[in-house]
């Protein structure tokens, strides 16, 4: 059994489509990358998964049990299984980093909140944070401000995180400092569902790459197919654009 099954899922905002039947899965542990064109639906769907946008169609199943979004008891059991960090940090500016962290499980998971405070210092160190716990948003930089926000995101022990264009907001200099994090989470045995315009990065930590394009699934394949070979001429196109600057 697929730890997240993605079923015809369809979506629009208003009148327009943005997801077309798309149908994906990953296995426990997998890092699934989805790459495009922008506007090609891959950050809809990841806000599909979570359920801020509710689909039109189709089906997610997670260890083969199908998410009701329509339902806000099963929403509440939904996020307890994913979590997602989006491309801007949207940190508590009030609360100081180690509140930020353990703010989530104390508040949603009813957790005790010394355990919450250890946890959070051991994800801290985890992503390289551990000497800021006492800081505030506004005293960090924006890659220390994304890593604080993987690290909340990780607070609730999620079994798949969603990583929505972590670096596209962050100065070139930062950016490596994020992906460095990413890099050592894809040995944590978390499922992982990236949405990234760093293509050697991409290349580098996926298990499988999928192609999208107008809302629809192109092509799917380990990375080594999908960036040296592609079977489709959309695919071929895409990659070929991207890898040439």
């Amino acid at each position: 059994m697929q730890h997240l099954e993605i079923r015809n899922i369809s979506a629009s905002y208003g009148r327009h489509e943005v997801l077309r039947d798309v149908s994906l899965s990953a296995d426990r542990g997998e890092v699934l990358s989805l790459i495009g064109p922008s506007g090609s639906g891959k950050s809809t769907l990841l806000r599909v998964l979570i359920g801020l946008t509710p689909p039109t169609g189709g089906e997610v199943r997670i260890g083969g049990e199908r998410v009701d979004y329509s339902h806000r008891k099963s929403l509440k059991v939904l996020r307890g299984h994913m979590a997602i960090v989006f491309q801007q940090y949207n940190l508590f500016q009030n609360m100081n980093v180690l509140r930020n962290v353990t703010i989530a499980p104390i508040k949603i998971k009813k957790q005790v909140r010394s355990e919450a405070e250890e946890h959070a210092r051991e994800l801290l160190r985890k992503v390289g944070m551990q000497d800021k716990a006492d800081a505030y948003p506004d005293e960090l930089s924006g890659g220390q401000q994304q890593r604080v926000a993987i690290a909340r995101a990780l607070a609730t022990n999620p079994e798949i995180l969603l990583l929505d264009e972590v670096t596209s907001a962050l100065d070139p200099e930062r950016v490596k400092e994020v992906l460095d994090t990413i890099r050592a989470l894809t040995h944590e045995g978390i499922t992982l569902i990236i949405v990234s315009h760093e293509m050697a990065f991409v290349r580098e930590v996926s298990t499988r790459v999928a192609m999208m394009d107008e809302g629809r699934i192109v092509e799917v394949g380990a990375p080594q197919q999908v960036f040296g070979s592609p079977r489709e001429e959309r695919t071929r196109s895409f990659v070929d654009k991207i890898l040439s600057h």
